[in-house]
């Protein structure tokens, strides 16, 4: 059965103004497209960076576009739990609420590293993070009216698979390529996860996942194959973000969790209702991997 996608652009999100939307690598790619559109319909945005100067770059060009666009920066670094939860900490102090929270940023296919933790960077940053940050900010997200969390996978979740004895692939030979599908499979598993959780908790709070097909950003930077394809193959950083911002803002969305392009392979096309796969469907495996993450980074999450 052919899929049917909702011809619905970025342009036509409705006011966002009084929300607080933070969205996580939003200084650059589809991240900062987010931010620039939430911006832009009155949504005070924080851009949380592990590079300052380039958020405030981001910040900059924002507001030459929409000059009357609500805008901070704030350092986040999501491979370290500790900027993590001083990132927390300094929102908790600064804020009462927060509407949205968008888990975009990511790293991809990086030569072999580990967090400050220790952890495979991949996993660490994609998933351990963004794990641990969405746990920070609950108390600020219950506050919020309507709040959403949006956590981004990839189609990359098609191949992954989630090694519970070595989910750092300490034990085997480094393949980067595995280590990155296992980290956006996590991702999903986790939205996935969080919403059944909230639903069982009481909790008013939404929590979705979503994906940007192939689109045209600097993620791929650590392949020359990939950055050469781009330009030819890649979507605009703005239809990418797409997918994201229905899933963080539309009404309608509460009746898929997982929102992406629909077009072949899911690469490409208008927003529609994303496939998600048995492996991202496995509940027992993402009751696990939720007990596994907990174990590992410390963290008992806040519901």
């Amino acid at each position: 059965m052919k899929k049917i996608g909702i011809k619905w652009k970025v342009e036509d999100m409705t006011s966002q103004k009084g929300k607080l939307a933070i969205i996580t690598g939003s200084n650059t790619g589809i991240g900062y497209q987010m931010a620039l559109a939430l911006a832009d319909k009155g949504a005070m945005v924080v851009l949380a960076c592990r590079n300052l100067e380039k958020g405030e770059k981001a910040r900059a060009e924002i507001i030459d576009s929409s000059p009357n666009a609500l805008i901070t920066v704030e350092e986040l670094d999501l491979a370290n739990l500790e900027s993590i939860e001083a990132f927390g900490q300094r929102l908790t102090k600064s804020h009462d609420h927060v509407d949205i929270l968008i888990n975009n940023a990511g790293v991809m296919i990086p030569p072999q590293s580990t967090t400050a933790d220790g952890f495979e960077l991949q996993i660490g940053t994609n998933h351990f993070g963004h794990f641990a940050l969405t746990s920070h900010l609950m108390p600020l997200l219950s506050a919020a009216k309507h709040p959403r969390i949006v956590t981004l996978s990839s189609i990359a979740h098609w191949s992954g698979r989630i090694d519970l004895n070595d989910i750092n692939g300490k034990a085997k030979k480094y393949d980067k390529w595995a280590m990155y599908s296992q980290s956006k499979l996590a991702n999903l598993l986790f939205a996935l996860e969080l919403d059944r959780r909230l639903k069982a908790a009481g909790s008013h709070i939404e929590s979705f996942g979503s994906h940007p097909g192939y689109s045209n950003t600097d993620l791929q930077r650590h392949s020359l194959a990939w950055r050469c394809l781009n330009p030819l193959f890649g979507m605009k950083p703005i239809k990418g973000a797409a997918p994201t911002l229905y899933a963080a803002t539309i009404p309608d969305a509460i009746n898929h969790r997982y929102w992406g392009p629909i077009g072949i392979l899911e690469a490409r096309g208008w927003t529609g209702k994303a496939k998600i796969t048995a492996r991202a469907a496995d509940e027992e495996m993402a009751r696990k991997l939720w007990e596994h993450t907990e174990a590992l980074t410390g963290i008992k999450f806040q519901l």
